[in-house]
């Protein structure tokens, strides 16, 4: 039996970066986008505020770009203030490499299993979905997704009787499917 599970962000991740007020390292992007036109060449940042001092910091989106060569659409989404772009952008690794940033996803995302039916089978065969580039471990999904413990899954791991194509330690963002064998072998 094949079941769908899907890993689903549930609010903008947290920004990691070292805040020059507080030195603090988590800012919370408010979806909000400064946009300066400068005659023919834009700049574009993105808003993000330190969570324990309130500090804006701009996070470079666009830098001495020709008006011409952006997107009406995408121009018209930043003077919006579109959350499904500051979603969009936040995730770009463009974005991440240029702004020296990285996204703190804990409490962010939510694992959708269609509910506790597969729970019972002897044999389920799991094709996990990620919305987002979220990294998760896929132990840590596994285990929250079948109502396991994380040591009951490194056990049946070892046992052979949750079999997967990719290596199911460390972190993963991209989906993967897996077997999970409840029963005694014969």
């Amino acid at each position: 039996m094949l079941e769908n599970w899907a890993v689903v962000p549930i609010c903008l991740p947290l920004v990691r970066r070292r805040c020059h007020v507080c030195a603090a390292e988590r800012f919370r992007a408010g979806g909000k986008f400064r946009v300066n036109a400068n005659h023919k060449l834009i700049d574009v940042w993105l808003l993000v505020l330190c969570t324990e001092c309130g500090e804006t910091v701009k996070l470079t989106v666009l830098e001495r770009v020709k008006v011409r060569s952006v997107r009406p659409e995408l121009l018209d989404r930043l003077h919006d203030n579109d959350p499904g772009l500051t979603a969009e952008l936040l995730q770009d690794p463009f974005v991440q490499r240029r702004n020296r940033i990285t996204l703190d996803w804990d409490d962010a995302w939510r694992l959708e299993t269609g509910g506790p039916d597969h729970r019972h089978h002897e044999v389920i065969d799991v094709s996990v979905r990620f919305a987002a580039r979220i990294p998760v471990r896929p132990v840590r999904l596994i285990a929250e997704g079948c109502g396991l413990s994380r040591g009951e899954v490194e056990r049946l791991i070892m046992a052979g009787k949750l079999v997967s194509a990719i290596r199911l330690s460390g972190k993963l963002s991209g989906d993967f499917t897996f077997t999970l064998k409840r029963g005694e072998p014969r």
